[in-house]
């Protein structure tokens, strides 16, 4: 009879700030991504999307054991987030079967931005190998939403553009001039991203008109109506851009949005998807704003970042007041330490 050797512990090497904030931020939204995709497969009626549906909930929920696990060896709290008691399943579906396929699509291809730069910051190999199984199913979802998206022709493409017949150099600095005279076209860089723009806000408006329409505390009603019109002002600029190039805008392809005024989910869930969305449009239009080189474009960029960011700083203060933010890890205060 043979005996495996017992395998020899490597040297124990703690988490940095890095994969704290990692694991400790991607818990909290797979929390969340769990408790909305298990309303959203429970009224779910469309054969097509179940699979995809069972199979995003079962890697959410594999993604917070997967943390969990990292916490538990570490001797390392493990966050509140959110379970089941955020979800009313008793409540009727709030979105048509459609919509589940365009959170999948947008969960994953913001999932797919979140966990690259995530794992570029982690050196602690097991915590990393994590991270790059999760941009490997992101991405894997991701697909299969788009394919999905297709088929039932629901996916508006981005716009063409013809090719150029050579490369070429920016030969005068009037290229990042917009603001007064006559504009160059937009490059392939800034149309892409006014399109995701676009296609971004689309999505909160729709969860935004979906959320105002349950919700009964007037302060909270007010603050997500105030956000949707922040997203639908974007939209209303970004179509305008491509309007000026002659290029079509982008439309909404259908409502997906039911009649229900039944709260499926906690005041604080809503908030929270909100706050994550606030933070999710602050670094996507600050991507844009770097990639921009017309004048009028980073103008717009920056004024657009302003407003999301005040509207941030007010709805971060009612989660505050309420003791609704769970606050990340904060590292030692060792002013307080000296003065004790």
């Amino acid at each position: 009879m043979s005996f495996q050797q017992p395998q020899v512990k490597p040297a124990n090497i703690e988490f940095s700030c890095t994969e704290i904030g990692g694991l400790w931020g991607s818990y909290i939204q797979e929390s969340m991504a769990v408790c909305f995709l298990t309303y959203l497969l429970h009224h779910l009626q469309d054969g097509q999307i179940v699979p995809l549906a069972e199979e995003a909930l079962k890697i959410s929920q594999d993604r917070v054991e997967k943390i969990k696990h990292f916490f538990l060896a570490e001797n390392f709290p493990i966050p509140t987030g959110f379970s089941d008691g955020d979800v009313n399943l008793a409540a009727p579906p709030l979105f048509h079967d459609t919509f589940t396929l365009s959170f999948i699509y947008m969960m994953n291809r913001l999932e797919m931005i979140n966990f690259a730069f995530t794992a570029s910051n982690n050196v602690r190999l097991d915590v990393l190998d994590f991270f790059n199984e999760c941009i490997h199913t992101s991405t894997e979802l991701f697909g299969k939403a788009v394919r999905m998206m297709l088929e039932k022709g629901i996916y508006d493409r981005p716009p063409k553009m013809n090719y150029p017949t050579k490369n070429e150099y920016v030969q005068k600095t009037s290229f990042i001039d917009g603001i007064i005279g006559t504009k160059r076209p937009l490059n392939a860089l800034e149309l892409s991203e006014i399109f995701f723009n676009i296609e971004r806000n689309y999505f909160s408006v729709i969860l935004m008109l979906g959320f105002a329409q349950v919700m009964e505390d007037k302060q909270l009603k007010h603050a997500i109506i105030r956000g949707k019109k922040i997203s639908e002002q974007q939209i209303e600029l970004f179509n305008s851009l491509l309007m000026q190039e002659e290029l079509l805008g982008t439309v909404p392809v259908s409502m997906e949005v039911t009649a229900s005024t039944v709260s499926p989910f906690s005041d604080k869930f809503i908030m929270s998807i909100i706050n994550v969305l606030n933070s999710v449009d602050i670094l996507l239009i600050s991507r844009a704003l770097s990639l921009s080189m017309r004048a009028d474009l980073t103008s717009h960029y920056a004024k657009i970042i302003a407003n999301v960011m005040a509207y941030a700083k007010d709805t971060f203060d009612i989660m505050v007041e309420r003791k609704w933010l769970e606050q990340p890890p904060l590292t030692t205060d060792r002013n307080q330490l000296l003065k004790s």
